[in-house]
């Protein structure tokens, strides 16, 4: 008997991918449950199992866009027993996605390296079969072969020519394309890229954007957090960042300007209730807004987990669909890239975004005297549709006057 490996369903609004790696070779004996292939949607990148064990037999090539209920591959099986393999054999639809040889035995054997495994292993030298593996079933992630980089090496930037459509290929092909002696190159867009493109001409052509400014003194919550981080840590066992006080910020903003806690639909106004912020984190695959949840009901300590849990898994390549749904506002923090000031676009269908900059000592005028101070400007694009400027200003007045003043947050003023 037979079982299909099929594209499985990954939420209303995704309809296909692109098959980006096999993990297996055509002919191979899988066990149940073995990791098969990635599939790259325009959102996430999706692991596929294998429901059964038995002999693989490949039936679509790396690269090929794919429907959801699509067969990938069928496991062949002798009453639900493996069926022997004496040679397996490499169809060439998989050629290009089979992984380096390992000299692993054990789990590890069981899965072989993925490409960004790969990619870190050959930037650093290091054999991924000697990294102890965090991930399931011991698997070696990403993550786990940056930390047993030597630091020097773990920070060198990552190429950025390599095609999407060779993603599984060596990493020494993607580099021998780096190098040639063309002018110019092509590479095809990844689903996530032009979702990207999609909805960021979609923003500009549907919503009236308009951007406010303002600049806050960030003073106070670095002295806080200086004071308290040793405390905080022990309790809490994570660091007190500035990002869980902008999130509280913004919802206390929100509570006092609901008009930028709404969206339009056709020809209504829809009004939100809740309180649920988008953090926009860039990825090797590209800019991803995981939600937070019910921000008006987490503790600081609630919030700075929730982004770091985000953050690992974004790092792994683990961020699902519903993580990225359902937000009423956009935090995009282009600071840490040493940005000093922008105009973020919207992230539709919502109203507002706030984008977070460089933080600057500047020479500021405090009561008749010149001093230095650690300065960020601070830009809130919104929806002039339904977002008067006035409440616009309010909001980021609102939004500064809390991080300046971090005891409003705590008498939520």
């Amino acid at each position: 008997m037979a079982t299909e490996v099929k594209v499985p369903p990954m939420g209303e609004s995704v309809s296909s991918g692109v098959l980006a790696t096999w993990r297996v070779k055509d002919g191979d004996t899988v066990k149940a449950g073995q990791s098969l292939y990635d599939l790259e949607t325009d959102k996430i990148t999706q692991e596929g199992t294998a429901e059964s064990a038995g002999v693989i037999r490949l039936k679509v090539a790396v690269g090929t866009e794919v429907k959801v209920g699509a067969v990938l591959a069928v496991i062949e099986t002798a009453g639900g027993a493996p069926a022997p393999v004496a040679t397996p054999t490499v169809a060439p639809a998989a050629a290009a996605a089979a992984p380096a040889k390992s000299v692993a035995t054990g789990p590890k054997a069981d899965f072989p390296p993925s490409p960004a495994v790969r990619r870190v292993a050959a930037e650093t030298g290091i054999d991924p079969a000697t990294v102890e593996g965090t991930g399931k079933a011991g698997r070696v992630t990403k993550g786990d072969m940056l930390s047993a980089a030597p630091a020097p090496v773990a920070t060198a930037p990552v190429p950025t020519a390599t095609p999407t459509s060779v993603a599984a290929a060596p990493v020494q092909a993607a580099v021998a394309v780096a190098g040639t002696s063309e002018r110019v190159s092509r590479t095809r867009m990844s689903p996530l890229r032009k979702k990207i493109a999609e909805r960021l001409i979609s923003a500009q052509h549907t919503a009236a954007i308009l951007t406010t400014f303002n600049e806050v003194d960030m003073s106070a919550v670095m002295e806080l957090r200086k004071k308290h981080q040793d405390a905080f840590v022990a309790k809490h066992g994570i660091k007190l960042g500035f990002m869980s006080f902008f999130v509280k910020a913004v919802v206390n903003a929100l509570h006092e300007v609901p008009a930028i806690n709404a969206q339009v639909d056709g020809d209504e106004i829809v009004q939100n209730h809740f309180y649920d912020v988008g953090v926009a984190v860039s990825t090797p695959r590209g800019l991803m807004v995981p939600v937070v949840r019910n921000c008006d009901a987490l503790s600081m300590a609630g919030v700075e987990k929730a982004i770091a849990a985000y953050g690992q898994k974004a790092k792994e390549g683990k961020i699902a669909i519903d993580d990225l749904q359902g937000g009423v506002f956009t935090i995009s923090n282009g600071g840490i890239f040493g940005s000093m000031l922008s105009t973020p676009i919207l992230n539709p269908p919502q109203s507002g975004i706030l984008g977070l900059h460089a933080i600057k000592d500047r020479p500021m005028a405090v009561n008749g005297q010149v001093v230095i101070r650690p300065m960020m400007y601070l830009a809130l694009s919104y929806d002039h549709r339904i977002v008067d400027g006035r409440e616009a200003v309010t909001f980021l007045i609102k939004v500064k006057d809390a991080i300046e003043e971090p005891t409003r947050l705590l008498l939520e003023v």
